[in-house]
C-alpha cells in the first residue's frame, strides 16, 4: 500500500514514515504543499495524509486542486486546530478523514486502513437548478457560465438547500447540517447567510431561486 504524507515538521514526517513502513505500507513524504500536490497529481497512492497547516500551498488548497484535477484518492487531514469550521470545511473539500494532533499512532493506521479498503470515493454528482449549478468534487459554483465565489459557510448552506430542492428547510435544520448538530448560538445567522447568498447567486442574474416561506424557513426553487 502506498501512502503519500505530506507534513512540514521533519520530526513527525519522520516518525510517521518510520512506523507506518514497519506497518508495511511503502511511504513518500513531502514537506510543502506545493510539492505534495506534485507527488499526489503525477504518480498513484492508495491514501494520502495531508496536514492543514503547510508553506506553498494549504492542505486545503491541496485538496482543492487534487478533486479538481479528478485525483480520487482517500485523504486523511492532520492539524494542530480543533473546531469545527476546520473539520467543516475539510470534508465540504472533499477529505475522507480527519484527525486532530496530538493523535494515537494505532488510530491513524486503523484509519488509513479504513480509507484503503474503501477504496477512492465515486465523484460527486453536479447539482442543477435551473442554470444554478454546485459542483461538490471542485467546490464550485456557477450560474450558467458565470463562476460564483462563495464563502465555505455559504457554500454549506447553499449546498444543502440545493440538495434539498423545492422542500421548505427550517433555520434549526440549516443549523443542525450546515454549522453543527450543537449549535448554541442565535439562529438568526442563519438569515444573515442566506441574505450573502442571494446577494451572490440571485441579485446579479436578477432571479429569485431562494424563497422565504415566513414562519417556517427556507425552499430553493429552479
Amino acid at each position: 500500500m502506498r501512502v503519500l504524507i505530506v507534513e512540514d515538521e521533519p520530526r513527525l514526517s519522520a516518525t510517521l514514515s518510520m512506523g507506518l513502513k514497519a506497518e508495511g505500507f511503502v511511504v513518500v513524504t513531502a514537506g510543502t504543499g506545493v510539492e505534495g500536490l506534485r507527488r499526489a497529481t503525477e504518480s498513484s497512492f492508495d491514501v494520502v495524509v495531508l496536514d492543514i497547516m503547510l508553506p506553498g500551498h494549504s492542505g486545503y488548497e491541496v485538496l482543492r486542486r487534487m478533486r479538481a484535477r479528478d485525483v480520487w484518492t482517500p485523504v486523511l487531514m492532520l492539524t494542530a486546530k480543533d473546531g469545527e469550521f476546520d473539520e467543516t470545511d475539510a470534508f465540504d473539500l472533499g477529505a475522507d478523514d480527519y484527525l486532530t494532533k496530538p493523535f494515537s499512532f494505532r488510530v491513524l493506521v486503523a484509519r488509513l486502513r479504513a480509507l484503503v479498503r474503501r477504496g477512492a470515493p465515486e465523484r460527486p454528482a453536479v447539482l442543477t437548478v435551473g442554470t444554478l449549478m454546485l459542483d461538490p468534487a471542485r467546490h464550485t459554483v456557477q450560474r450558467g457560465s458565470t463562476p460564483i465565489t462563495l464563502t465555505p459557510r455559504e457554500y454549506g448552506v447553499l449546498e444543502f438547500l440545493m440538495r434539498n430542492k423545492d422542500v421548505v428547510v427550517t433555520k434549526a435544520e440549516i443549523l443542525r447540517n450546515v454549522w453543527d448538530a450543537h449549535h448554541q448560538g442565535p439562529d438568526n445567522v442563519v438569515e444573515v447567510y442566506v441574505g450573502y447568498v442571494r446577494r451572490k447567486i440571485d441579485v446579479p442574474f436578477g432571479t429569485n431561486t431562494i424563497e422565504t416561506v415566513r414562519g417556517v424557513g427556507y425552499r430553493l426553487v429552479g
